[in-house]
């Protein structure tokens, strides 16, 4: 699903260059369940951005379900990112504003469907991840558990081919990470593709896979003993 040649990404001041990914080469199955380790600056959100299509690698070629994407330009990957990738976001990144249903239909808006069928979508999920009684209520009113079951709600409402999640439980006490890496399994078993970033060793054992980066290179690669759904 996933297949990353010779990836680097640069960033440039007018003074200073820094690689941020270095030689990076890495396949992800469809189905898989990865994660992405290593102490901070060491590229791991930067590698995710460009598996997201939010960046484009500097150098190198990138296939996703076939396709080179390593060139394409800015419209071209937001195109490609809408109803097949999902984002879960360490800080949530819901709208206060909104309430709960109306956070979770925001990737359906770029979606050409009826109004029925978004409706159905969101009520499907938000049964799926067990929070259809918060549905009219605000960010704020929820704990920091709900909403990140919100933000995941949100990802996978299009149902996208790929979730990415950056560091997911970071804001979560124990308890709450705990259900949340459950959740993000039970998706996995159920047909979704995961590329997490974490800290936690404790979240990383929920993976098929771990990578490990330090200075921008993968240095380690580790299967765990979990069957491949």
């Amino acid at each position: 699903m996933i297949k990353l040649e010779n990836i680097n990404k640069y960033f440039e001041t007018e003074e200073v260059q820094t690689q941020a990914l270095n030689n990076i080469n890495l396949e992800v199955q469809e189905g898989e369940f990865i994660a992405i380790m290593g102490p901070s600056g060491c590229g791991k959100s930067t590698l995710l951005n460009v598996i997201g299509l939010l960046e484009s690698p500097s150098s190198g070629n990138y296939k996703l379900d076939g396709e080179e994407v390593a060139n394409f330009k800015e419209s071209q990957r937001t195109n490609l990112r809408k109803g097949n990738i999902g984002f879960v976001f360490q800080n949530f990144h819901l709208i206060n504003q909104l309430t709960v249903a109306e956070n979770i239909a925001l990737p359906l808006a770029y979606l050409e469907m009826s109004k029925s069928e978004r409706k159905k979508r969101i009520e499907e999920v938000l049964d799926r991840l067990k929070i259809s009684h918060r549905r009219g209520h605000y960010p704020q009113q929820l704990s920091g558990g709900q909403q990140q079951r919100v933000g995941i709600c949100r990802a996978v409402v299009s149902n996208p081919k790929l979730i990415l999640a950056d560091e997911p439980t970071g804001n979560l006490d124990s308890k709450n990470g705990k259900e949340v890496m459950e959740l993000l399994t039970e998706l996995n078993k159920q047909g979704a593709t995961i590329v997490m970033v974490t800290h936690s060793q404790r979240d990383a054992n929920y993976a098929h896979r771990v990578i490990s980066l330090l200075d921008g290179e993968i240095v380690t690669e580790v299967e765990n003993d979990i069957e491949l759904f």
